[in-house]
């Protein structure tokens, strides 16, 4: 199938393969049934527009409970995936170039990363909404990808050069 959607246009599958998000026009999410889409969406969420950037990515969380949007400025969303409520906007990072940073859910939904232009990766627990750590990879550039493994707590931050991480509790 196809879909003409306005602007520049955002999406991400649902952790089942059954749900897509499309974000639209930096300022609404639509879902869709993906074995119905072409009857329009079940759902559709305004979101409040900033002039200021637009919205470079989405991603579901993997309980499916949570999508967060991705923009070129200096902050990111946590919205509930059922109601279209904005729970969190995290800033706070470094982003003056407009530069698309990849963010990302930890496997077990609890903590959003960003990297950022100074080479620098956020954590905010997304539940509190409390920043929560910032980690120094040593990247020469902006951090523009940042993925984590689905069945194991390591993940891998990417300028020019690219770090993996084994993360480590102290005692």
């Amino acid at each position: 199938g196809l879909m003409h959607l306005q602007g520049k246009p955002v999406c991400s599958f649902d952790p089942e393969g059954l749900i897509f998000a499309a974000g639209v026009n930096s300022e609404m999410v639509k879902l869709y049934d993906l074995r119905s889409f072409d009857k329009g969406p079940f759902a559709t969420f305004k979101m409040q527009y900033d002039r200021t950037c637009e919205w470079t990515g989405l991603k579901f969380s993997n309980d499916g409970k949570l999508i967060l949007i991705s923009t070129n400025g200096g902050f990111i969303r946590l919205i509930d995936a059922f109601k279209g409520a904005v729970l969190h906007t995290f800033g706070g990072y470094n982003n003056s170039k407009a530069v698309t940073l990849e963010a990302s859910f930890t496997p077990d939904s609890q903590f959003i990363m960003i990297g950022s232009e100074d080479g620098k990766i956020h954590v905010w627990n997304g539940e509190s909404g409390m920043k929560v750590a910032v980690l120094d990879g040593k990247h020469t550039g902006p951090i523009t990808c940042l993925q984590f493994n689905p069945k194991f707590m390591t993940f891998a931050s990417a300028c020019s050069n690219m770090a993996f991480w084994l993360p480590t509790i102290d005692d």
